[in-house]
């Protein structure tokens, strides 16, 4: 069973990811550290996160955790 929408946005911001508004039930997630990396995610937080979402936080992430 694929983790739920609102487990990925916890999972961000504990990473320090901030939050940008989007369109609709869209948000924008950034981080100071990686300026030229955005996540998209839409769906309300009750919904299944995709598997192509899953791989873009992980890979987000792992960029960040190589950095420090």
């Amino acid at each position: 069973m694929p983790p739920k929408i609102r487990l990925l946005k916890a999972t961000l911001q504990r990473a320090g990811f901030y939050v940008r508004p989007g369109k609709g039930s869209h948000t924008v997630w950034q981080h100071t550290a990686l300026p030229h990396v955005r996540i998209t995610i839409s769906g309300k937080d009750g919904d299944d996160a995709k598997d192509y979402l899953i791989d873009e936080v992980q890979k987000a992430l792992n960029q960040l955790k190589r950095m420090q």
